[in-house]
């Protein structure tokens, strides 16, 4: 699929952009997914679950996140604590916290 950036329209190139963003995060999704995966593997290999081994290693419990900006899949929040900015600028333009359910 090859297109002309230069003939696009600016909402043409907006969705591309949007497209490409949506793309990256799944590939991020898929790629950790295949390192648990090995690292699963790895560990039942040892004769470990991978829960045994990281159990050993961990100091305090961090709660799991709940919401992400579909922005940036980087940016996470566990629902506990301050709210980032991205959050508070979503609920101040009218967006509701649901739309960042994970």
């Amino acid at each position: 699929m090859t297109k002309d950036l230069e003939k696009m329209s600016r909402e043409e190139l907006e969705s591309l952009k949007k497209d490409i963003d949506k793309a990256l995060a799944s590939l991020e999704i898929r790629r950790r997914s295949e390192a648990r995966a090995a690292a699963e593997k790895a560990a039942r290999d040892h004769g470990f679950s991978l829960e045994e081994v990281l159990k050993g290693e961990k100091k305090g419990s961090k709660s799991p996140p709940k919401y992400r900006n579909p922005d940036d899949p980087r940016k996470t929040w566990t629902g506990r604590g301050r709210q980032p900015a991205w959050i508070k600028d979503a609920l101040a333009s009218g967006k509701s916290l649901e739309d960042f359910l994970i």
